[in-house]
């Protein structure tokens, strides 16, 4: 495909597509290997049809429960059944396009604009991706009501006020200890900015991971561990300045196994080529689409702020538009909710 030329009659939409799922995407393998984003064939049978709706409520089953009876030939043995909750999810379109000009190539002596732009198309819809997590994960940490807050509380360790604000050996631990208690072990994965990733390194806390490359040199990715778990470095991370001082504020998520369920719903046409012959001498327009689900477990999308049939950042960002998995009783006050121990997501602020 190297050297093709962006031309709507030889553009082979299924070809580029599968050019572009070569590509790496460094970000996304990793979540995926680690297991914080999980496939759900529920999630996928619920969008499959192209006719299908863009938001969808499913069951969630919860454990059993109830208190053990003692067996001792007097007392009766009472039943109590499961709980099955009731969860929200929502498929997230995005769109692009860009365009090349006929007389660019010309000039070029045919750079071969179709390969550089599967290469680029990969990293901006990865880019693009990471924003929707990033916005979701603003969104359920955004909730409020009592029960909502269980979460956001339990699930927050800002260590801003302590002694100096920083990262110590004993963050990670105490932070998912805190979320989860027992269930800690779950966590396998932490997204960071690279001043709280360099703060973890001095402190050699932080070990990166090496890549050797064709020409036998080795080098230094993107990736490291931390306790075991491995680390992304992203400065696209969330912070803020500090209500007093000249302190920075930095927000590192922490993920663990089915963090998220993730399914690639697809578009009817993601990739498509448009010839225009006449405007400045000729130019292909290439555009993308794509429908994904991301759907955080334990918490439902309930779509209280939404204007179109897909939700944009701001209103993924929304609390309103979330909230713990529950039963859906009508009765607030009778409502059972899933136990915000079993969600395997943590977020930390701190100053670095």
């Amino acid at each position: 495909m190297a050297g093709s030329k962006f031309d709507s009659k030889s553009f082979n939409p299924q070809a580029f597509g599968r050019y572009i799922d070569t590509i790496p995407q460094l970000k996304k393998n990793e979540l995926i290997k680690s297991r914080a984003l999980t496939p759900n064939s529920q999630i996928r049978e619920a969008f499959s049809s192209q006719t299908g709706t863009s938001y969808a409520v499913l069951p969630m089953y919860g454990l059993l429960d109830g208190d053990v009876l003692n067996y001792d030939g007097q007392t009766d043995i009472t039943a109590t059944s499961t709980t099955t909750y009731e969860r929200g999810v929502v498929v997230t379109g995005r769109a692009k396009a860009w365009t090349e000009m006929d007389f660019s190539e010309d000039i070029t002596g045919g750079a071969g604009f179709m390969s550089n732009a599967a290469r680029q198309v990969s990293e901006y819809m990865e880019a693009v991706d990471q924003n929707i997590l990033l916005s979701i994960l603003e969104g359920i940490f955004s909730m409020t009501g009592a029960k909502n807050l269980e979460f956001v509380n339990n699930h927050t360790y800002d260590i801003t006020a302590s002694e100096n604000g920083f990262m110590t050996p004993s963050t990670l631990n105490t932070a998912i200890q805190k979320a989860s208690g027992d269930n800690k072990s779950k966590f396998k994965i932490a997204v960071m900015h690279s001043a709280v990733a360099t703060n973890l390194e001095n402190l050699n806390l932080l070990s990166y991971l090496k890549q050797t490359d064709a020409d036998g040199i080795q080098r230094d990715l993107t990736l490291a561990t931390w306790n075991g778990r491995t680390v992304i470095i992203d400065d696209s991370m969330p912070t803020e300045e500090a209500a007093e001082g000249d302190d920075v504020l930095y927000t590192t998520y922490v993920l663990g196994e089915g963090a998220f369920d993730y399914e690639n719903i697809g578009a009817k046409v993601p990739y498509e080529m448009s010839r225009d012959p006449k405007t400045n001498g000729g130019i292909d327009t290439l555009y993308v689409r794509q429908r994904k689900v991301y759907a955080p477990y334990g918490i439902s999308y309930v779509k209280k702020s939404q204007v179109s049939l897909s939700p944009t950042d701001d209103e993924l960002k929304n609390g309103e538009n979330w909230e713990l998995v529950n039963d859906g009783n009508s009765a607030a006050a009778k409502r059972k909710y899933i136990s915000h121990k079993a969600i395997p997501i943590v977020r930390i602020i701190s100053k670095g």
